[in-house]
């Protein structure tokens, strides 16, 4: 099975801890061992916001300030880089291209961002667009895609199950508008939906969680299906 996974920066590297890299590290290889081919891509989390907003206050036009997320969205994947022990190419990726000649030399590519205006949400779900890939798997802060956020809203209710189409009609509104929050952005439900991407969504702050969902189906996330899709996600691993 071919898999794109998607790891937050927050996620990833929240407080820069040595041993959270290395699970996350170890839970590639392990997707490897058991026969798949892995890409991944990372984002920028607190850190890249902190950035944004001090390079903000400095003056920086917007598409600077996506170029400063973009740096340290490669930062993190060269972090990720270290923990995996020889299995990637020595460098994050900054194109599909060199994504794809990665995993077909037997690699893991590992990306950051890409361009200004769009984020690693959607640069994952391009990723595994370009590379044909079997699933999708977004490991945030969250356990899957809410109907507001679970954050604030305490009344916030988990979807199990979604098309790629309800999950752009969902996103939407989440994404409009000052503080908006969604678990993954706008432009990425579309790709998901455009490329009938099997994607799962799920709480990636334990790494395990990760392996368990690609290998064996288990995640208490959500499910984002092709539409018409009748087969069990639980069965995608066999």
């Amino acid at each position: 099975m071919r898999v794109v996974i998607s790891i937050g920066g927050s996620v990833l590297a929240p407080d820069l801890d040595a041993d959270r890299v290395a699970g996350h590290g170890a839970a590639v290889e392990a997707l490897v061992e058991a026969g798949c081919e892995v890409g991944a891509v990372v984002g920028g989390g607190g850190v890249a916001r902190e950035y944004i907003g001090t390079a903000r206050r400095l003056g920086a036009n917007e598409v600077q300030l996506d170029q400063f997320g973009i740096d340290v969205t490669r930062i993190n994947a060269r972090l990720l880089i270290a923990a995996l022990d020889g299995l990637s190419a020595p460098s994050p990726a900054h194109d599909y291209e060199e994504a794809g000649e990665a995993l077909r030399r037997g690699d893991v590519p590992v990306m950051g961002g890409v361009m200004p205006g769009q984020t690693t949400d959607a640069v994952a779900a391009a990723l595994a667009e370009y590379v044909d890939a079997d699933l999708l798997v977004y490991a945030t802060s969250v356990d899957g895609v809410f109907n507001a956020d679970p954050d604030t809203d305490p009344e916030a209710e988990r979807h199990g199950r979604l098309t790629g189409a309800e999950l752009v009609d969902l996103i939407a509104p989440m994404s409009r508008g000052a503080g908006a929050s969604a678990p993954v952005d706008l432009l990425a439900a579309k790709l998901i939906e455009r490329s009938k991407m099997r994607t799962i969504v799920l709480d990636g702050t334990d790494p395990e969680r990760i392996e368990a969902a690609v290998l064996r189906g288990e995640h208490t996330g959500t499910d984002v299906v092709p539409e018409g899709c009748t087969e069990n996600p639980d069965g995608w691993s066999r």
